[in-house]
């Protein structure tokens, strides 16, 4: 169960209690939206391989491997450039998993838009403050990726920042209440940053890098 999602869109934010959703509009013709439609299915497939090859087979995140293999993840690439449109996107996503169960959390994959890191980070804070307005503090927390992230004062070039790097930016949305289920139930889950900081600096950068490089190829999966 692979959901995509395409954005062309103007702003409309509803309180998540509300009925009323955003509005969607596609003004494409019928060989622009063959090509989104492709477009969009190459970047679900180079993610769900990053998924795969970087966070599940190296046990970044030890909690990916069940709602991958549950097909519970849900994929929106969004092609914008706008922070509004982004930001719309963002609330449309989690009035999706307000009323559908079945989705565990959503990745908002920013295929064209927010490439430099820090414009990234201010779309992040905004997003935060964004969720919190809208009523979900508590409900959604949002994680994030991006393939130029790196931590404060790390080097750009240490391989611990690929823990967060990935094929596109990326806004990542949990249900609180499973993180807490779920942390409660895995033994120091506080070392879990540690480690992969230890385990990515032990592979080294050449390793990271084309762990990364590699969810472009076209054979891979």
């Amino acid at each position: 169960m692979v959901t995509s999602c395409f954005y062309v869109v103007q702003p409309n934010f509803q309180q998540h209690t509300d009925t009323a959703t955003p509005s969607f509009h596609l003004p494409l013709n019928p060989i622009n939206r063959r090509y989104f439609n492709v477009r969009t299915a190459i970047v679900i497939q180079q993610t769900r391989t990053w998924l795969k090859t970087v966070v599940i087979d190296h046990t970044i995140c030890p909690f990916a491997k069940r709602e991958y293999d549950r097909n519970s993840i849900r994929y929106c690439v969004s092609d914008t450039i706008d922070t509004a449109e982004c930001l719309t996107s963002l609330i449309e996503a989690c009035q999706h998993l307000d009323t559908d169960p079945d989705y565990e959390t959503t990745l908002v994959i920013l295929a064209e838009g927010f490439k430099d890191f820090d414009d990234f980070l201010t779309l992040i804070d905004i997003a935060e403050k964004l969720l919190i307005k809208q009523g979900y503090e508590g409900i959604y927390q949002l994680a994030s990726f991006h393939p130029d992230y790196s931590f404060a004062n790390a080097p750009r070039n240490d391989p611990a920042n690929y823990t967060n790097r990935s094929p596109y930016p990326m806004l990542h949305i949990l249900r609180e209440a499973s993180i807490e289920a779920i942390l409660k139930n895995h033994p120091n889950p506080e070392n879990i940053p540690e480690r992969n900081i230890a385990y990515t600096r032990q592979l080294g950068i050449s390793a990271v890098q084309k762990l990364l490089a590699d969810c472009f190829k076209p054979d891979a999966s």
